[in-house]
């Protein structure tokens, strides 16, 4: 048994969050009266919720009220996600495998602390997370590689000897300058998104410990 690490993303990748998120995007969107399209969805969907609403406003905005901002997005996102987490399919079962195989697992994301540990225990995974970097922890977002990086030294495994899951064309960019191996899962993105990733699938359920194993020593 190896000792390697597989840090994974969860809007879109253990969680098809992709809809609430968007719902509740909307209706904040619509509570300030400022215009959100699809196309500006799917363009900035992954980064921060500064990153996010800076590029809303077109503006830099205070500190307090980007978090006024986000606070009020993510009240409407857990007001949507609590009636149901939806898993994506074979996440339980791929992380339930990367357990047995002894790898150790992180969570790489931007999202805040409690839309990450709702879903993890909804899911009955929580456990299985040694540790779990999320917007809170990291000053820059992604492409910046710092979440992941932060993850990696967390986890005690060298970047080299790890893997990311994720299904944002930034995420794949941010785990390869972190010199880590990038899985893309085309849940949010079409395939030709992903030139850097190396390796692109459909479904989690593609997945194994032992094809993980292989894209690191590749």
């Amino acid at each position: 048994m190896r000792d390697y690490g597989v840090i994974f993303d969860v809007d879109g990748v253990i969680v098809a969050s992709g809809p609430p998120h968007r719902d509740s995007w909307r209706r904040l969107a619509a509570e300030v009266h400022v215009p959100m399209s699809d196309e500006f969805f799917a363009r900035t969907f992954g980064q921060t919720n500064k990153d996010i609403l800076e590029a809303l406003f077109g503006r830099a905005l205070p500190d307090e009220e980007w978090r006024t901002l986000g606070d009020r997005k993510e009240a409407l996102y857990l007001e949507i996600i609590r009636r149901n987490v939806p898993a994506m399919p074979g996440a339980v079962e791929l992380v339930e495998a990367l357990h047995g195989d002894g790898a150790r697992l992180a969570v790489g994301s931007s999202g805040p602390p409690e839309n990450i540990e709702l879903c993890l225990r909804a899911m009955g995974i929580r456990r299985y997370f040694g540790v779990v970097v999320t917007g809170d922890d990291v000053t820059r977002g992604k492409p910046d590689p710092q979440v992941f990086l932060l993850a990696s030294e967390r986890l005690g495994i060298a970047p080299g000897l790890c893997v990311v899951v994720e299904d944002a064309v930034i995420g794949v960019e941010a785990a390869k300058r972190a010199g880590m191996r990038a899985v893309a899962l085309t849940s949010s993105h079409p395939r030709d998104a992903f030139a850097r990733a190396d390796l692109v699938v459909d479904s989690l359920t593609e997945l194994t410990p032992e094809l993980l194993c292989g894209l690191i020593d590749s």
